[in-house]
């Protein structure tokens, strides 16, 4: 990919169009956080705190209804059978997925949703329907910022899974839009309802951490089989994007939690960050052998490493790893004044006030699990009964996800997250492309709150709801 086209590709139209030519080294480095900060949008409202009236039975057209989107209608059953929601339209280029999800839903409730299926331009149905609350996006990456773009257009309320955008311009256009029309539009990042997450969450909430200084995430996953697959992701989209991408283009797991901990977006922000991949060798080999073709068209290294820093001067590492052989881990790390957390295995060093040379150990299992019972969600506790009946995605955080969505939607409550996070979290991705092509120069971190997030503000996902 040549550099204007690359260039194109992250910023997004408006803001490539005045980049001057020909620049490299550190000019081009100046010229792009210029160009960074042309992007800004002047704010038409506020999505901060922002409630809208409440809805009995939320009504919910689900478009992308394959693996994650199959899995995400399951995760309604119990709020379809309390009545708290309904679906009523739901839409896939693959009229096998949407005959599967209609099957399903028969066993869950009495009315039959809209079917659609076609072109791939027949979504738009679902997303101007007027029987259509909230639309749940659930497609390839490229899909999501302009099927939300349109159905708050329409009117609707927006819950899209990750990334929201991976380009600069579409992540301001979904804070544009979302501000001008009051609608929700919610990027569904199920870490953040992870059990571990969640209880180390409320330990900083209570104080157990002191104060944060750094903290550590990432997704390190061995996708190649699912990537190399024919049938997992259709026409392989998901491979296209390693082969003419560098950097991390999958950072909402890692960074959705860090987020949380370091009160991103409610008293602090992202302010600078730099990136650089290592070499690509495991999905070129992988690929070699499962298609006998000699082929390393492969932009991505295999892991790229991120590194941020915030306006209260806290640090952050973000990895990317997806080629290479190795255990799942989301590191999870979080390092305070009184207390430091690993995960994978989950581990908690607490600190009891004394200077040592030596010694620090971490707790031991039965110490730990003492803070996990005292700090666990009190929202977990009220939802084990409930889970324990339904099917579980990723361990329970995807239905803890899904009814957290639809019971503030019936109560007309703030959402645990909203856009500005989306798109400051999907923003990471062409950032970390952009710090790369540059040899891990600086890139600035827009604040798409308008300064607005830097009032502290207590985390809506510590509420307890009904």
């Amino acid at each position: 990919m040549n550099r204007q086209v690359f260039l194109k590709s992250l910023l997004g139209g408006a803001a490539f169009a005045a980049l001057p030519r020909g620049l490299a080294g550190s000019e081009l480095g100046d010229a792009l956080n210029s160009s960074i900060a042309d992007l800004k949008r002047p704010a038409t409202g506020s999505m901060i705190g922002y409630a809208d009236s409440p809805i009995a039975q939320v009504r919910i057209g689900i478009v992308g209804l394959g693996n994650r989107g199959y899995t995400l209608l399951q995760m309604l059953a119990h709020d379809i059978e309390q009545g708290n929601c309904q679906v009523t339209a739901i839409c896939d280029l693959n009229a096998d997925y949407v005959s599967r999800a209609s099957t399903w839903l028969s066993s869950y409730q009495t009315s039959k949703a809209m079917e659609v299926v076609g072109n791939k331009d027949a979504w738009e149905a679902v997303a101007k329907s007027d029987d259509v609350d909230l639309l749940l996006i659930v497609t390839p990456w490229e899909w999501h910022a302009p099927m939300a773009v349109m159905a708050m257009e329409s009117g609707k309320h927006v819950a899209m899974e990750v990334p929201a955008a991976h380009t600069l311009d579409d992540c301001w256009e979904l804070v544009s839009v979302a501000e001008k029309t009051q609608r929700h539009c919610i990027m569904i990042e199920n870490c953040c309802y992870n059990d571990e997450e969640l209880w180390v969450l409320n330990m900083i909430d209570s104080g157990v951490f002191g104060d944060i200084t750094h903290a550590e995430g990432a997704y390190l996953h061995d996708l190649r089989a699912h990537m190399l697959s024919s049938d997992y992701y259709q026409d392989q989209w998901r491979l296209q994007h390693h082969r003419v991408r560098n950097g991390n283009f999958y950072t909402t797991h890692g960074l959705g939690p860090i987020s949380m901990y370091l009160g991103i977006g409610r008293g602090d922000r992202f302010e600078h960050l730099t990136s650089m991949s290592s070499r690509e060798k495991n999905l070129s080999d992988a690929f070699n052998a499962s298609s006998g073709v000699d082929s390393s068209e492969f932009a991505c290294g295999d892991m790229n490493n991120t590194l941020m820093k915030t306006q209260k001067g806290k640090t952050v590492l973000l990895q990317f790893d997806v080629h290479t052989a190795r255990p799942y881990s989301r590191i999870n790390k979080v390092v305070g004044t009184s207390a430091v957390h690993d995960g994978y295995p989950s581990r908690l060093y607490v600190d009891k006030g004394e200077l040592v040379y030596w010694g620090h150990k971490w707790l031991s299992e039965s110490e730990r699990g003492e803070y996990q019972s005292r700090y666990r969600h009190p929202m977990l506790e009220k939802l084990d009964a409930i889970k324990a009946k339904y099917k579980q995605g990723h361990g329970g955080m995807d239905f803890v996800m899904m009814h957290r969505l639809v019971r503030c939607m019936n109560l007309g409550q703030p959402l645990d997250l909203n856009v500005y996070d989306g798109a400051l979290w999907s923003a990471v991705s062409p950032l970390s492309e952009m710090s790369v092509a540059m040899h891990g120069q600086r890139v600035d971190v827009p604040d798409f709150t308008g300064g607005a997030g830097d009032d502290s503000r207590p985390l809506e996902i510590m509420r307890e709801i009904g």
